[in-house]
């Protein structure tokens, strides 16, 4: 499996109107389809995240059809983690989905509900929500009355390129100060992990760039890759755990075409962040062009350094020279060694054609297509004199492992 591990969150849109057909609680499973009166919130190892509806047992409010009252039953959440556990099946985790006042007290249930049916704590999914597009207040709130231990993860939405009908979109999805606004959000939500929720951990529940399925001419393409890897860098910054993707099939933001199932240009940098970029995050800053974004971690799989570098002008060229911060590190004077003639490995992705909104991508030059058995192509880098800049080309992506280099934290 290319991705590996891969998590499945099954949930979205409609997850207030699922009702898994298992066990003895649910007489009748409704059609499974989009209505306009829904209530929707922008909302070889495989991880499952299921999502749960929020709203089964509950009603409108006689006085106010925005607002559901009542309890929430969970015995068809029960029911699946029993069918779950009579399967052997083995779930990562468990998801509630909504704004509501009694949140907090619906995540309560849902804990105790894994501890009743998985009682040995090393065999007990995860716990996560409360999803939706963040709120400080609410956030807070929330945390504050779920109370300590009860969930492991604070998921939300980012969709801060807005609707996928915007004729701006090609222009936010390459304009660095545009994309730098969602900072605040993800430093704020780190902040209120720290300060009210120690005990879990930031996600991103949920992402695709453009809402309403994302943008028909853009979402699919390379340039989407900008926002994208500047996404899963930016986040990584914040010490975020997950970031979930809008999403494997369906929609113009798909990872995979939806008619074909060929992976479009950000499933490929979604791997290339998987394949080099490790778990610690270096803090990374440069002087040049706010045009060029940079974000460095420990390599994956080898010694040194990975580097995203993110070129989104279409007229400049950087010549990119890696160097540590002496003065945090005033005793390093060796910084890019050579030694054993280990030479740079780097990743370079462009369009077709220098076309940014082409659907094909190329590596070093050369179009990635799945091979005649229909698997996903070698992702060779090119080697490179690691004393020589990296050359980042206009309106480009690249990666670059420097296994010489010797960050502190890659020890």
């Amino acid at each position: 499996m290319a991705l590996y591990p891969l998590r499945i969150r099954i949930g979205g849109s409609l997850q207030d109107q699922v009702v898994y057909k298992v066990g003895a609680s649910v007489k009748k499973c409704p059609h499974f389809k989009k209505k306009k009166d829904g209530l929707f919130g922008f909302s070889k190892r495989v991880l499952h995240t299921f999502g749960f509806n929020a709203l089964y047992g509950r009603k409108k409010s006689e006085d106010d059809d925005s607002l559901w009252e009542g309890d929430w039953n969970f015995h068809n959440a029960r029911d699946l983690m029993q069918y779950s556990v009579s399967k052997g099946y083995k779930i990562d985790s468990y998801e509630l989905e909504l704004r509501l006042n009694k949140y907090g007290k619906d995540m309560k249930a849902l804990k105790n509900l894994v501890k009743e049916v998985y009682p040995d704590p090393k065999d007990q999914p995860k716990v996560f929500g409360l999803a939706g597009f963040y709120d400080e207040k609410w956030f807070n709130t929330f945390l504050q009355v779920s109370g300590p231990g009860v969930v492991d993860g604070l998921t939300h939405h980012i969709y801060n390129l807005g609707a996928g009908v915007d004729s701006d979109l090609i222009n936010k999805v390459q304009d660095p100060f545009f994309l730098d606004q969602i900072a605040q959000t993800f430093k704020d939500i780190s902040t209120n992990v720290e300060q009210f929720g120690p005990w879990s951990g930031a996600w991103v529940g949920e992402a695709g760039g453009a809402y309403n399925s994302g943008g028909k001419d853009v979402s699919h393409t390379f340039v989407n890759g900008f926002w994208y890897l500047d996404q899963l860098g930016m986040t990584s910054t914040f010490n975020y755990k997950v970031y979930c993707r809008q999403a494997l099939i369906g929609g113009n933001y798909a990872l995979l075409n939806t008619t074909t199932f060929i992976p479009n240009p950000d499933h490929y940098g979604a791997l290339l962040w998987h394949r080099l970029m490790g778990k610690n995050v270096l803090s990374t800053n440069h002087n040049s062009s706010p045009y060029l974004h940079a974000y460095s971690h420990c390599s994956e799989n080898s010694h040194g350094i990975t580097v995203l570098l993110i070129n989104m002008s279409n007229s400049t060229t950087f010549q990119v020279s890696v160097v540590d911060d002496l003065n945090l590190y005033p005793e390093l004077q060796q910084t890019l060694d050579s030694e054993d003639g280990v030479q740079r490995e780097e990743y370079h992705l462009t369009p077709k054609d220098g076309n940014i909104q082409s659907d094909v991508l190329l590596l070093n030059g050369t179009p990635l297509k799945l091979t005649k058995s229909l698997n996903i192509p070698a992702l060779n880098p090119e080697l490179v004199d690691p004393t020589t800049p990296i050359t980042v080309a206009p309106d480009s992506i690249v990666f670059a492992t420097l296994k010489g280099f010797r960050a502190p934290a890659c020890a």
